[in-house]
Order: C-alpha cells, then sequence, then structure tokens
C-alpha cells in the first residue's frame, strides 16, 4: 500500500544519499593522490630546430586564414570563436584547476568563448563571465552567467563597471582579446592586470602577430605590449605548461599571478 511505497522512497533516498557521498569521498581521495593533471610535471624547454618546425607550421596556419580560410575559425555549441583549438583545450585545464569566480573578457566578438567558459562554469558548479565589445550588432548567446558590457574595454566607464562585477576577494581571470594595437593592449593591462587574484591567470591574446611568427605586417601589438608590462616586474609568471601543446596563438601570453 501507500507506507510501503513511502518506505521504498525513503529507502532508496537514503542509499542514493549514501552513494553520493561515497562518491565524493572517492573524487576527494583521487584528487589529493593526483592533484590537477596540468601540474603533474614541469616541460622542457624546446630546441632552436623544434621552434622552427612550430613556427614553419604557424606561418601558413595563420596565413590561410588571413586569406578567408577557416582554420582559426571554431565554434562552441553553434557560436563561433576564434581561436586554435589547442587553445580552447588549454582554458579548459586552466578553469578547471583554478576555479574562477568571475572570468573578465575583453573582446566578446561572436560570443563562442564567452558561451564556452559560461558552459564550463555550469559543469563546475559556479562562476560568471563578463565581457566587453564595442560592437552591438552580432547576436549573441544568451546564458545566466554572462554579462554583456557594450563599449571600449579601456573606455573608464567600462572599467569601472567590470570593477563593480568584479567585487573585492573573488578569484579573478582576465583575457585580453579585443584591439590587438600595442597602444590598446597596454591600456588593458594597466586596467585589468590588477583586477586578476593571486593563483588565477592573465591571457595576453594573440600575442603571435607582429612577426611572432605571423603576421609580420600588422605592427607593434600585444607581444610588445605585453614585453612591455613584464619589464616592470609585475607579481605574473608565464606559465609554460600553457604552451605543451606547442601550436599556440598566444605564445608567452599566458600568465599566472603569482600566489
Amino acid at each position: 500500500g501507500v507506507r510501503t511505497l513511502i518506505a521504498r522512497h525513503r529507502d532508496v533516498v537514503q542509499e542514493r544519499d549514501g552513494l553520493r557521498r561515497r562518491l565524493h569521498h572517492l573524487e576527494k581521495t583521487a584528487a589529493a593522490k593526483v592533484g590537477p593533471f596540468r601540474r603533474w610535471r614541469p616541460q622542457s624547454e624546446l630546441t632552436e630546430d623544434e621552434q622552427k618546425i612550430i613556427d614553419a607550421f604557424h606561418e601558413p596556419y595563420y596565413g590561410r586564414w588571413e586569406k578567408g580560410d577557416d582554420t582559426i575559425t571554431v565554434s562552441w555549441l553553434g557560436y563561433r570563436t576564434l581561436k586554435c583549438p589547442l587553445d580552447v583545450w588549454t582554458y579548459q585545464e586552466m578553469i578547471v584547476e583554478t576555479r574562477p569566480a568571475v572570468i573578465v573578457e575583453c573582446g566578446t566578438r561572436f560570443g563562442g568563448s564567452a558561451y564556452f567558459f559560461a558552459t564550463l562554469l555550469d559543469l563546475l558548479g559556479g562562476g560568471k563571465v563578463v565581457t566587453v565589445d564595442i560592437d552591438p550588432s552580432i547576436k549573441r548567446p544568451e546564458h545566466p552567467r554572462i554579462t554583456y558590457l557594450l563599449g571600449s574595454s579601456i573606455d573608464s566607464d567600462i572599467v569601472a563597471q567590470v570593477r563593480e562585477h568584479v567585487g573585492q576577494g573573488k578569484r579573478v581571470m582576465v583575457v585580453l582579446d579585443s584591439d590587438h594595437s600595442e597602444a590598446h593592449v597596454a591600456e588593458e593591462l594597466k586596467a585589468y592586470a590588477p583586477m586578476v587574484t593571486e593563483g588565477q591567470y592573465l591571457v595576453v591574446e594573440d600575442t603571435n602577430i607582429y612577426g611572432h611568427p605571423a603576421y609580420p605586417s600588422f605592427g607593434p601589438g600585444p607581444m610588445v605590449a605585453r614585453e612591455a608590462c613584464m619589464a616592470t616586474n609585475p607579481p605574473f609568471d608565464h606559465d609554460p605548461i600553457a604552451q605543451r601543446f606547442l601550436m599556440t596563438l598566444n605564445p608567452k601570453g599566458w600568465l599566472r599571478r603569482r600566489p
């Protein structure tokens, strides 16, 4: 009868809760034994010949995109983004490892990367994305974890809005992927690098352009701004593990804030 059904339901619920507790214990035990995958071992330095091979591949990979092919045009759940798939995987690893509460993205473009970040945060059970772009004409994906801000990433009002979303004491990661001119990236670094919290990442995207090794005719860009910033001895270190796949559009651009 009804009492029997209620008793069976109670037993099922208790068994389910017990399984959840055991699974949680196993996950914690496994994490304590092996740690995050990306921290297993340091990476060796590239030889000169290896770097030449990477550069030789990089030039047609990026150059074909300049000519209209889709080498770096990828999508996440149907929404476009312009990234090397190996870099997308690297983002997944670092976000899982560092669990940012806020991911600030300068340069939304099509919204694919913001959507990618948001769905990862869904899987991890927390966090939000604040993304900035000057173009209001693009239809971008809607997601409860994404906040879109319209304007220049270096405009003082936009920077103030981002600071308000970031708040105090949260784990904050920043991705710079908007205007790639040296002057613009330098201003972004001044505004957003201080928002990155200890142990989190500041990613300077597209440091490969202006001959590093791609698109030499672009002019001074993210790499030049990045080098000038690092010369001031900020509390960041380049993370070589982020480049272990060898091919990246962001060489030397994966910066982690020291504890």
